[in-house]
């Protein structure tokens, strides 16, 4: 969630750095719009997805989770997350995947709060 003042490429670029440690420079290049229709409260969403970049492998054996937020980190391939994910966000990631490769921003409509 942004914090009051934040950008929308600034609240990723913040919660990377408290969850894991780990800095991006910013701003990130945007690679999709996602729209969500809210159960009760917010009415709507409206999130965004930017390019955080290749990590190496020293890069990711350095990052450092906050054990508040997560417990492991884990770097698969799309097919590899299909089946850990439910499907509607594995479609989201194939179509982030997809306008990171052609290098423009794509738009998603499925981010809506289970009803």
């Amino acid at each position: 969630m942004a914090e009051h003042g934040e950008r929308p490429w600034e609240t990723p670029v913040r919660e990377c750095r408290e969850e894991t440690g780990f800095h991006l420079p910013g701003p990130p290049r945007l690679l999709a719009t996602v729209f969500g229709l809210g159960k009760d409260w917010p009415p709507a969403t409206a999130g965004f997805v930017f390019d955080g970049g290749r990590l190496s492998s020293g890069e990711l054996a350095a990052i450092v989770l906050d054990p508040d937020e997560h417990d492991q980190v884990r770097a698969l391939t799309v097919p590899e997350w299909r089946d850990l994910m439910p499907g509607r966000d594995h479609a989201r990631l194939e179509a982030v995947v997809a306008a990171r490769r052609a290098g423009i921003p794509t738009y998603f409509d499925t981010w809506d709060w289970e009803v």
